[in-house]
């Protein structure tokens, strides 16, 4: 008889027990790994004009039920022609016309999205618990010329869109949830995507007023295909989403990179502890083998799991389960103090991959599949080019030092700057378009050659034998106390280079494919440099990080 678990299922863990067996014993730090190829991008555009070769695989599961990519194409396309209909635009095209949409998490947010990009329009995801002034100001500002609103959202953006006379087009449950047209009854007409913007995606303003950073389906594209080949993402995935989708990291993340290779999506409308236990342990299929999250969550499911599972035999086969069946678990958008990431190797068995990102940058570095260096966020994602640079980047042709500069393959450091502080920059197709309606913000975010400025402070890593690089993480002093807030603007960051004068001598070159910590001495005292105090200097982003 299976010991009391407190509230949680008993009826989970004994399905769960029926269909798993004891998982291999592995050294502590290593995971179960998948290393299946992935697709590589073929400019096929937005994410929707490759849902008809995935037909009647299943897209999305919520809890309306199951959605094949041929039910939401059939209705975003149909939602789309409600929306140039509304708009006038007789050539079914909106030309960037801004749609601004607040949806749950499920299958009306998919199809809004779709439909807005199906349209010719430009997506402005909003966020159901900001506050009615907040909902107005990105309205206006973005200049939406409709707004889309799932049923339990119509009452609140009615008064707001009344009072910019903006049309608000409330999608009722057929929208989302009716009968699909029949195959080859409509497509989207072809387009150039690429240059064509995606989504005006607001930053938290931490500074000032929020921005709207306007990314192209280029960008999105980039972020996405760059996930998809160092995180090897495949159509025999199914990840569980728990995070809001107005950020890149419920959005592109945990969204766009399983529709884009036909992998399946389980999305709860929020998150709750006890129904994401529930997914990792049940036998049902679309089985969850991939799981996404920031680091307060991870606490959350941990005191769940403290409290619940209390019985040292539950907690055993909990954590067997976890090591079988789940391939990969990532942590993102803020820094992951040490304690968290310990306990929940414990707890699960897995490492919890880090990687850094921003609403401006999307995805730009991440820890390898096959090693995790704990408070590092990795090298290079493909596509990305980084550098790490000290100097006044305020300040047109002041010259700066170069410390580190590198990409996917290969970085090049200057002798003597192993491990110095400096600012990271970031280049590459991944690298939003502009800030809306503010060309003197964007002007000054890069420099002359075109670098984005992250402000964010960050130092390469150097083990010694093998000679890998990896960017490190600052941690704030409650994370190094080990207590499980997580610090709400974290900092992060990999090289830059530019026209950088005052160098000094040549560069040493490296690799920056991590190298197995079974192999390297070093591996004990990189990782109490990663828990050695920090500090934070300078200034710090406007925008969330992602």
């Amino acid at each position: 008889m299976l010991p009391h678990v407190g509230r949680f299922p008993v009826r989970c863990l004994l399905c769960a027990l029926a269909s798993c067996r004891r998982a291999p014993w592995r050294p502590r730090g290593s995971s179960a790994l998948h290393t299946a190829p992935a697709l590589r991008s073929d400019g096929s555009g937005p994410v929707f004009t490759r849902a008809l070769a995935f037909g009647d695989r299943i897209a999305l599961v919520d809890q309306h039920g199951r959605h094949t990519y041929a039910d939401l194409y059939s209705r975003s396309l149909r939602l789309s022609r409600e929306i140039c209909a509304l708009r006038a635009c007789a050539d079914g095209d909106l030309r960037e016309e801004r749609v601004s949409l607040l949806c749950a998490n499920d299958a009306s947010y998919v199809v809004a999205l779709w439909a807005t990009w199906m349209s010719g329009g430009v997506a402005v995801p909003l966020y159901r618990k900001h506050p009615p002034a907040q909902l107005e100001y990105f309205i206006r500002d973005s200049r939406s010329s409709v707004v889309l609103a799932g049923p339990e959202h119509a009452g609140v953006l009615g008064p707001v869109v009344g009072k910019l006379g903006v049309p608000l087009l409330p999608l009722s449950p057929e929208v989302y949830l009716g009968a699909a047209e029949a195959p080859g009854a409509g497509r989207v007409p072809e387009r150039d995507w690429r240059k064509r913007a995606a989504t005006i995606i607001y930053t938290s303003g931490t500074t000032g007023r929020p921005k709207g950073v306007l990314s192209t389906h280029r960008n999105l594209e980039a972020v996405v295909t760059g996930l998809v080949r160092k995180w090897a993402w495949t159509q025999d995935d199914v990840i569980l989403h728990v995070l809001p989708l107005h950020h890149v990291h419920g959005l592109v993340n945990k969204l766009l990179c399983p529709l884009w290779v036909g992998a399946a999506c389980v999305m709860l409308p929020e998150f709750s502890a006890q129904q994401v236990w529930e997914k990792f342990l049940s036998p049902e299929a679309p089985r969850v083998n991939v799981f996404m999250a920031v680091p307060t969550i991870y606490s959350k499911l941990m005191d769940y799991h403290d409290r619940h599972f209390t019985q040292p035999h539950v907690r055993d086969f909990v954590r067997a389960v976890c090591e079988e069946k789940i391939r990969l678990m990532v942590s993102g958008s803020a820094a992951l103090p040490l304690p968290v990431l310990e306990k929940w190797e414990g707890v699960t068995g897995h490492t919890l991959l880090e990687r850094y990102g921003m609403t401006e940058i999307g995805m730009a570095l991440s820890n390898s599949l096959t090693t995790r260096l704990p408070g590092s966020v990795g090298t290079p994602l493909p596509g990305v080019e980084v550098r790490i640079v000290s100097g006044n980047l305020q300040k047109d042709g002041c010259p700066c030092i170069v410390h580190a500069e590198g990409n996917e393959r290969d970085t090049e450091v200057t002798p003597g700057f192993e491990e110095k502080e400096g600012e990271l920059l970031v280049r590459g197709p991944s690298v939003f378009r502009e800030y809306w309606d503010q060309p003197e913000e964007t002007r000054s975010a890069f420099t002359s050659d075109g670098w984005f400025k992250t402000v964010s402070t960050s130092s390469y890593l150097q083990r010694k034998t093998l000679k890998p690089l990896f960017l490190r993480q600052k941690r704030s002093a409650a994370e190094r106390q080990g207590s499980p807030a997580v610090a709400s603007t974290p900092v992060a960051g990999l090289c830059s280079p530019g026209d950088a004068a005052g160098g000094g001598g040549g560069r040493r070159s490296g690799s920056l494919s991590p190298a197995d910590p079974s192999r390297n001495k070093a591996t004990g005292r990189s990782r109490e440099k990663c828990r050695r105090p920090w500090t934070r200097n300078g200034s710090l982003p406007d925008g969330e990080r992602d």
